[in-house]
């Protein structure tokens, strides 16, 4: 198990970046809050195909200017070689040595895969182009990609993702913690030899969260979900309940010896602030992952 490994700790935030003048005040206040927690890195989502690539980069230069480590992500589905290569000459040019290294989805209404099929397939081209240049973070998924064909596939896939040079791990959110430490055990037995972070979704709003696990492939467990469909309209029992599911979850993941957490925090700082008050965690930067220059 991960526990065994004694991987430093990693905390990290996840923002998308705003594309009005609203969301970016609004985003700045909360990467001020949360910066006070110590984050390892906050990460800035990449948009399908590439389509929010100058506000990432905005986004993620914002953040650094407030004395931050931020790492963007780079998606690949729908772009070219030279496209990416661009945004990597980008990137280095800013001196930007972390980045979340994705598939991505195509764009609606969008049919060509473009140059690159799979997240493996751009981390070797990033690490072609840019050699050790970037600490590169790839996503996993313990319940299992929606578009996987096979559990057993898509644990190969995620295996591709590392020995094509990935670094370190981020895994889709989930609610089961045994889904987890049963992935992590199938990974070890892989030869899989990288920090697996969890990632943590927040709840606040019930009819959210199921669009958003339908479309990823998330488990919510008939517990959940009959708990907070009987709370109906009532948003601060579904904001509490969320609370403490979610602490507790993060409690034993940490316990039994998780190596950090990754909050997707959708632009918001109050739930993540809250659990990490329980959790009781004090603020913490490791600088074990090359920060920029």
């Amino acid at each position: 198990m991960q526990a065994e490994k004694n991987y430093p700790r990693t905390f990290s935030f996840e923002f998308f970046p705003p594309k009005t003048a609203e969301g970016a005040e609004k985003l700045r206040g909360t990467c001020k809050q949360l910066a006070q927690l110590g984050p390892k890195f906050f990460s800035v989502t990449y948009g399908a195909g590439g389509s929010t690539r100058q506000h990432t980069l905005e986004a993620v230069l914002e953040i650094r200017a407030g004395g931050q480590h931020a790492a963007p992500h780079i998606s690949c589905i729908g772009s070219t070689a030279e496209n990416i290569r661009a945004v990597l000459k980008e990137y280095c040019a800013h001196g930007i040595h972390h980045t979340v290294a994705l598939r991505g989805d195509l764009p609606s209404g969008t049919i060509d895969s473009g140059e690159f099929r799979y997240a493996n397939e751009l981390v070797a081209f990033i690490r072609k182009e840019t050699g050790d240049h970037f600490h590169i973070e790839v996503a996993c998924y313990p319940e299992v990609h929606p578009q996987a064909k096979s559990a057993r596939d898509d644990l190969l896939n995620f295996k591709r993702k590392i020995d094509a040079g990935a670094n370190s791990a981020i895994t889709q959110y989930f609610f089961s913690a045994d889904s987890y430490f049963n992935f992590v055990d199938e990974c070890a037995a892989k030869g899989i030899d990288v920090p697996i972070v969890p990632g943590i979704m927040p709840i606040s709003n019930f009819s959210q969260l199921m669009r958003f696990s339908d479309m990823c492939g998330a488990d919510i467990p008939r517990w959940i979900r009959l708990k907070m469909q009987g709370y109906g309209d009532d948003r601060s029992s579904i904001r509490a309940f969320g609370l403490e599911l979610v602490t507790s979850l993060c409690d034993r993941l940490l316990s039994a010896g998780a190596p950090g957490l990754h909050f997707y925090t959708l632009n918001m700082a109050g739930l993540t602030s809250i659990i990490w008050q329980r959790l009781g965690l004090e603020p913490h930067r490791d600088e074990s992952v090359p920060t920029e220059k």
